[in-house]
C-alpha cells in the first residue's frame, strides 16, 4: 500500500534544501529502477497510481543493469537515510521506518523522483486505508487470533505487524515493489516480530488462508475488477476477507458488510485532508 500526488491544488514543491546531486544518489545505490510509476488523482482524490509501485505492463528487467543495483543492503540503507522511526497516528502500538517533513523523501516531486530512477515511495506512508484496517485488527483480535493470514498489498507491512501483534498464527506479507520486502524487514524488526514476505504477484491463487487483509487498494478501476473476482472465490471458498478503505472511487458498492467506522489522521500533501474518514469492510 503510494507515490506523490500531483494535480489540481497541488503546486510542485521546489527543490528541498540538503537534498543529494544525482551522483551521490547514484553513489548511495539509488538508482534501481529503469522507470518510475506516475501516481494518477480521480475525481479529486489522491490517486494511489498504479497498485503499490506497480507497472500494470511490464516487468522489473532482471537483466538491466540499472534493475540490479537493487540489492537489499542498497535498498535498507536508501529506507534507514531517508525516514524514521515513528508511529502512525491511529495505530501507536506500532513503529514504522516513514517519510516525514525532515526528510527530503518527503518533498521530491515526480520529476525528481525519475531523475534517479526511484518509484514513488509508497513503503514509506501509513496510508488511511492500512491505519484504518490495522486499528480494527488490534482492536478485535478474534478475527486473526490463531489463523493464517495474508496481508496483500502490504507496502510498509503495518497490517501484518498488527495481525501478528493480535495473535495470528502466522502472516504472510504480499507486495511485487522490491522496496516493500527490506521496508518490512525493518518494520517487523522494530516491533520484535518475524514477517514472511512474498514479491509475488498472488492475485487468483490461493495459500489456503483463513483470513486475507487488504489496506486501500480499490483506488484504480482496473485494478479493484481483478481483484474482486479474486476474493470473492476466497470467499466463497471458506476465508475471512476485509478490507479498509478510506473512500476510495472503486470500493465495491454492494456485498460488503461495515466493520468500523474511524476518523484517520493524514498528511494533505498526500490526501487533500487532515483526517480521511476510514471503514473497515467484510465480504459478505
Amino acid at each position: 500500500m503510494r507515490g506523490h500526488p500531483r494535480g489540481a491544488g497541488h503546486a510542485k514543491p521546489g527543490k528541498p534544501e540538503g537534498r543529494e546531486s544525482q551522483s551521490e544518489a547514484r553513489r548511495h545505490g539509488t538508482r534501481y529502477f529503469d522507470a518510475p510509476v506516475r501516481p494518477t488523482r480521480e475525481a479529486g482524490r489522491v490517486g494511489r497510481g498504479l497498485p503499490h509501485g506497480r507497472a500494470q505492463s511490464r516487468s522489473l528487467n532482471r537483466r538491466d543493469p540499472v534493475a540490479l543495483r537493487l540489492t537489499p543492503d542498497t535498498a535498507t540503507s536508501f529506507i534507514r537515510a531517508n525516514t524514521a522511526l515513528m508511529a502512525p497516528p491511529h495505530v501507536p502500538e506500532v513503529q514504522l521506518h516513514l517519510a516525514a517533513e525532515a526528510f527530503g523523501l518527503w518533498k521530491k516531486t515526480e520529476e525528481e523522483l525519475q531523475e534517479i530512477g526511484l518509484p514513488p515511495p509508497f513503503w514509506a506512508f501509513a496510508w488511511a486505508g492500512g491505519q484504518g484496517l490495522a486499528r480494527y485488527i488490534l482492536d478485535h483480535p478474534e478475527s486473526v487470533q490463531g489463523k493464517s493470514v495474508l496481508d496483500f498489498a502490504t507496502g510498509s507491512g503495518l497490517v501484518a505487524i498488527a495481525a501478528l501483534k493480535a495473535g495470528a498464527a502466522s502472516v504472510l506479507a504480499a507486495d511485487i515493489d522490491p522496496f516493500c520486502a527490506p521496508a518490512v524487514a525493518l518494520n517487523a524488526g522494530a516491533n520484535a516480530v518475524t514477517v514472511a514476505f512474498t514479491g509475488d504477484d498472488l492475485v487468483g491463487r490461493d495459500g489456503g488462508w483463513d483470513v486475507v487483509l487488504a489496506g486501500d487498494v480499490f483506488y484504480e478501476k482496473p485494478f479493484a475488477e481483478r481483484l474482486m473476482p479474486w476474493f470473492s472465490s476466497l470467499r466463497g471458498r471458506g476465508a475471512g476477507v476485509i478490507v479498509g478503505d478510506p473512500g476510495r472511487a472503486y470500493l465495491p458498492k454492494t456485498g460488503l458488510s461495515l466493520c468500523a467506522e474511524y476518523q484517520v489522521p493524514v498528511t494533505r500533501i498526500l490526501e487533500d485532508a487532515e483526517v480521511k474518514r476510514t471503514r473497515v469492510w467484510r465480504l459478505d
